[in-house]
């Protein structure tokens, strides 16, 4: 791996499970950091800020800056001020995402017909109202933008509903998919990660718990990959995987002593 310069990271399942630091994870990041590599976390998380993903890093005795965080919030925002700077949002999702939101300049629908975009994000508070918005909204002609396709997010216990729940929900209701998706594997986030980091794709590595995100993610943009155990993924999985990785590693110790499976 010594021709890598960037390395893009998932998170839940990859560096941590919930507040669980995966073994020697800090030590793999500080080894790449003496190196001078280039190192991005990427998570398709939501209901979290950027800050406190750079505080929980530290808490596990990883160094790190906001601007080696990059989060669905943020590319959609930047996506929305290039591709819709006037619209009026409905967002479903937790206050983090939606105060983001607000404090990016856009308004928030107060009703269907206000709303020119509905957002769908993790929502653990997901009910029949949010649903019925959404619905009516999209009947009415709004577009749909969804901030990561996952199903499930991995936690200590194992997993827990994600995302893909809500998309399941307003897909089902509208027979319509999704018009827009912004987080791992779509090509507005690889291209939101390559700004960046500032290098070229086969110059990356993208290292995650997820064959359907972050490897086909990393594949479709030419970079090498490497899938982790840790987290989603079985290895039983990988061999019948329409995505297959360059490395199969059982944590991301691997990357460290390059011991792939």
């Amino acid at each position: 791996m010594k021709e890598i310069k960037g390395y893009i990271f998932d998170l839940d399942g990859t560096i941590y499970l919930g507040n669980q630091l995966i073994k020697d994870a800090d030590v793999v990041i500080k080894s790449l950091q003496k190196e001078r590599k280039q190192i991005l976390f990427l998570t398709n998380k939501t209901i979290e800020s950027r800050q406190k993903y750079v505080k929980k890093l530290r808490n596990f005795n990883i160094d790190v800056t906001i601007n080696n965080i990059l989060n669905p919030t943020l590319t959609l925002i930047n996506y929305l001020k290039t591709n819709h700077p006037a619209s009026t949002l409905y967002v479903i999702g937790e206050q983090i995402i939606k105060n983001e939101i607000m404090d990016a300049g856009f308004p928030i629908a107060h009703t269907p017909e206000q709303t020119d975009i509905v957002i769908l994000s993790w929502d653990r508070d997901f009910h029949y109202e949010h649903l019925n918005f959404a619905y009516q909204a999209v009947k009415n002609g709004a577009k749909t933008i969804a901030t990561n396709p996952d199903r499930t997010c991995p936690v200590e216990f194992g997993e827990v509903p994600d995302c893909g729940g809500m998309i399941g929900a307003l897909e089902g209701v509208t027979g319509k998919k999704i018009d827009v998706q912004i987080g791992k594997p779509s090509v507005l986030t690889v291209e939101a990660a390559i700004n960046i980091l500032k290098l070229p794709p086969e110059q990356c590595i993208m290292i995650g718990d997820r064959l359907e995100t972050d490897i086909r993610m990393g594949i479709d943009a030419g970079m090498k990959t490497a899938l982790v155990l840790s987290g989603v993924t079985l290895a039983g999985e990988v061999p019948t995987s329409e995505w297959q990785p360059d490395y199969v590693f059982t944590s991301v110790k691997g990357i460290l002593f390059n011991k792939v499976i």
